[in-house]
């Protein structure tokens, strides 16, 4: 992606906020996929989703005068309780191109809306920082030198993203906005076509089907009870009280122990060979 091809990606973004209501707040384009932190208040995330890939699609078809999707599969989105973790969540898409090895520091990237939030570039019309800098200070020239602070705290560090506490892969919040959320979409209607990672909230394994499925290919080990209540808290959709009376544990216990496993495993490959077993025999098993 050159960096005409990024520009004329970021027009179209523009025009999804001014054409279909979309709000954008974080923005940041890598080499082969993108990252958002938007709201979508009239509902309608698959018609903005269609006009942004669409509508770059077509542009880079002509240019490159080649044919075919651009984008494999569809987008992945997850709702995200925005009190709890829009922070969070600017904090990580900004720090993706030090991650990724391209940049030793965020505001050395300029295909992201991190220079807009410190303050080195004026911020596009079609961006929204107010939100986000509002949880840091009123000011805003004092709310971009706390964020800063904030991104900066993690530089050189290896830390869990957020969205490996997104439960199912899906929602993104406590434990009450998950139930409300699940319970507004899921129980009796039709899944809403806009919120296409809701579906994977449907049939969720139940915790004896995942503990049987995790000694099935982990065997009775240690590690095996940490990958139950791993996927337990991920994939059952479970109170925490509930996952905790199952293991023995407290509830605060549930969601450490997930997050210590969830690092254990991107560290060691033979474990995430496991773990991508569970996954697949999990998915099947609701197929």
């Amino acid at each position: 992606m050159s960096q005409t091809d990024r520009g004329k990606f970021l027009s179209y973004l523009e025009s999804a906020v001014f054409r279909y209501g979309a709000v954008v707040h974080v923005w940041c384009l890598m080499n082969n996929h993108y990252h958002l932190l938007m709201e979508t208040p009239s509902g309608n995330l698959s018609r903005i989703m269609q006009h942004i890939n669409g509508a770059y699609t077509n542009y880079y078809n002509v240019k490159r005068k080649r044919a075919g999707h651009l984008f494999q599969g569809r987008y992945k989105a997850i709702i995200v309780e925005a009190d709890e973790y829009a922070k969070e969540l600017s904090r990580y898409i900004h720090l993706n191109p030090v991650n990724a090895g391209i940049v030793s520091r965020p505001e050395e990237y300029r295909w992201s809306s991190y220079r807009e939030y410190i303050g080195l570039r004026k911020a596009a019309v079609w961006l929204k920082t107010e939100f986000v800098l509002g949880y840091f200070d009123k000011s805003l020239a004092d709310a971009g030198l706390k964020y800063r602070k904030f991104v900066e705290d993690l530089l050189g560090q290896q830390c869990e993203g957020p969205l490996a506490r997104a439960v199912a892969a899906t929602i993104l919040g406590k434990e009450g906005f998950v139930t409300k959320i699940a319970g507004r979409h899921l129980e009796g209607k039709q899944v809403d076509r806009d919120l296409p990672a809701v579906r994977k909230l449907l049939n969720r394994p139940t915790m004896d089907l995942i503990i049987q499925t995790v000694k099935a290919v982990m065997g009775k080990e240690r590690v095996a009870e940490k990958a139950g209540i791993y996927f337990c808290h991920t994939r059952s959709g479970a109170k925490l009280k509930a996952i905790g009376e199952r293991f023995g544990i407290g509830e605060s216990a549930v969601t450490q122990a997930s997050r210590r496993f969830a690092r254990q495993f991107a560290e060691d490959e033979q474990l995430k060979r496991m773990v991508v077993e569970v996954e697949r025999m999990l998915s099947l098993s609701n197929v």
